[in-house]
């Protein structure tokens, strides 16, 4: 019986092969019959005139698709009984991959390959929005003492982890189709959004204690250092050269895409700890680190200039390394005083 139903098999296949083959061999016919009837001159204008018509198409792309959003007034919406935090982790992974075009993940063929502000950006963001996405998960959103984990902070904190420049083909991989990253990042999204519906009806856990603030800002002045340190070493490797330095405007967004994202984060944790900072008096001091945080984010010259430290030349990187030394050493006071 399973060879009777194996050659049945064979049998349709090939006969299906073979109208393939036939409809094939008419399409071709047709195609050469209509190519045959095209002049040699339109040949040779169309071939002149499509890398004329791709570079338009690209110049073009690149005007549009360009874009740094680095607006500090934004509308998130919270549900009632909601975190402002989560809301705005949410509103920003939405934004950068649904209203504006992920652009770190662009092939050749399309504009975003071409810019490197808005990419870089984009990377600065992301990283710290995953890397905050972990302290939720680990901190905030989880029990004093317990070793469970939200199912949708979980979530939500993989998908954010991915890297930001996979496209829907990655031969490094697979020679398959896969999975694009601004796929993982939207799907994080829903996730933090189920999360904090969840939380608006008491369904979920979100500890607004001293100890979990504490943790969470301990990890972003790491994270800050980390940045300020990178700064420092390309600022000594490589400021006051003779040549255009096309790596410190990549340097110099991405460390601003991070620097906003923790700026809007950080004014977001002041609304969720609003009864801890008060209670500990910190108010003015945690103001100052947010002006310090949105002061670094807002930075953006018409040309980074990595000059030398001393020359006539401005440093841009440097001048955003201050920015971020002072708002980490705020940091760094708001946490002494918590420890208290």
């Amino acid at each position: 019986m399973a060879g009777e139903l194996w050659l049945w098999i064979k049998e349709k296949l090939s006969a299906f092969l073979a109208f393939l083959g036939r409809v094939l061999g008419i399409l071709w016919r047709y195609a050469r019959g209509l190519l045959r009837g095209v002049p040699g001159r339109t040949w040779g204008v169309a071939a002149a005139t499509l890398p004329v018509v791709f570079m338009l198409y690209i110049l073009v792309g690149m005007a549009v698709i360009q874009r740094v959003d680095d607006r500090m007034d934004q509308t998130v919406t919270v549900p009632p009984g909601g975190s402002h935090t989560v809301a705005v982790l949410a509103y920003l992974v939405e934004r950068e991959t649904k209203t504006h075009n992920w652009t770190p993940n662009d092939p050749f063929f399309l504009p975003g390959w071409w810019i490197d502000n808005t990419p870089n950006y984009q990377r600065g963001m992301m990283g710290a929005l995953g890397r905050f996405a972990f302290e939720l998960r680990d901190q905030i959103g989880r029990t004093r003492g317990s070793s469970v984990v939200d199912p949708d902070l979980e979530k939500a904190a993989g998908n954010l982890a991915r890297e930001p420049d996979r496209w829907v083909m990655d031969f490094s991989t697979s020679f398959l189709p896969t999975t694009p990253s601004d796929t993982y990042f939207r799907d994080a999204a829903r996730q933090l959004h189920v999360y904090n519906g969840r939380l608006a009806l008491g369904n979920a856990v979100f500890e607004r204690r001293a100890d979990n603030l504490l943790a969470t800002l301990d990890r972003i002045a790491l994270d800050l250092g980390a940045s300020s340190a990178a700064l420092d070493d390309y600022i000594r490797e490589n400021s006051g050269g003779w040549f255009v330095d096309y790596g410190s405007d990549d340097l110099f967004y991405r460390v601003k895409g991070q620097v906003y994202a923790y700026a809007l984060l950080l004014t977001a944790l002041e609304q969720d700890f609003a009864e801890i900072l008060s209670s500990r008096e910190l108010g003015g001091l945690y103001g100052e680190l947010v002006r310090s945080m949105r002061a670094a984010a807002m930075l953006e010259p018409i040309y980074v200039s990595n000059g030398a430290v001393d020359g006539l030349m401005a440093n841009h990187l440097s001048m955003q390394g201050f920015y971020l030394l002072r708002a980490r050493t705020q940091l760094r006071e708001v946490t002494n005083i918590l420890l208290k």
